[in-house]
């Protein structure tokens, strides 16, 4: 069964490009040049996964994944200004599973989409990982907390689970941008540290009040465990 993506830019020509070439590698691809066309098509059934470019008219794309995260966890990679790190930090806070800068290469961005959905498709299997009062489920790639359903985009899922897999022990971030994200870090990015800093707002303190991740400065993270 094919993958669905959108393609949100207002770059028609290039838009045109990659649309071409994206279905030549087996995906069916939705198209919207602003922000309120992204919008919409991004609430409709059947997609996989979103491209969205920050810079759009009508609605810049900041809002339209902010409008996005309140009713889906949609996977969404984000189109950023090569070298504008607020928009890439922004863009994170806010739940973008990953970004790439433009002008950007077709096949670093095809490689960037594969590597969030095969995290998404998750284990055949179930694979429960309890601890404290978190259950997560590699199976269905759910969590819940004291019971309670918690929204984790992909990349945040896959984070925390690996995180939770070692639990005590530290884990470097080359590591989880290796498991988590699919690729290898590159010099200045800080995409590990918001998706942990978005982890730590979202699941709060373990039962004794403490924070659930330690940061080992210079080195990782690590899942505390009493």
């Amino acid at each position: 069964m094919q993958s669905t993506i959108l393609l949100a830019d207002d770059d028609i020509e290039l838009s045109g490009l990659l649309k071409e070439y994206f279905e030549s590698e087996g995906f069916q691809v939705r198209l919207a040049a602003d922000g309120v066309a992204a919008l919409a098509e991004a609430r409709k059934p059947g997609l996989d996964l979103v491209v969205l470019d920050v810079m759009m008219p009508g609605m810049s794309g900041m809002e339209v994944l902010k409008k996005l995260r309140k009713v889906s966890e949609l996977p969404v990679i984000m189109l950023t200004a090569r070298g504008d790190d607020m928009d890439r930090i922004s863009g994170l806070e806010l739940g973008a599973d990953d970004y790439v800068p433009k002008p950007c290469n077709p096949r670093e961005l095809l490689a960037r989409i594969r590597a969030v959905m095969r995290r998404g498709q998750g284990p055949g299997e179930q694979n429960l990982i309890v601890v404290d009062d978190l259950e997560l489920n590699q199976g269905s790639r759910t969590l819940l907390k004291s019971g309670n359903p918690v929204e984790l985009t992909s990349t945040e899922f896959s984070i925390l689970a690996a995180l939770l897999a070692s639990r005590g022990e530290v884990v470097s971030k080359r590591d989880l941008y290796v498991s988590a994200l699919g690729r290898e870090p590159v010099p200045h990015d800080r995409s590990v540290d918001m998706h942990v800093s978005n982890l730590r707002r979202k699941l709060g303190p373990d039962p004794r009040g403490d924070n659930r991740v330690e940061t080992i400065r210079g080195i990782g993270y690590q899942y505390r465990v009493a």
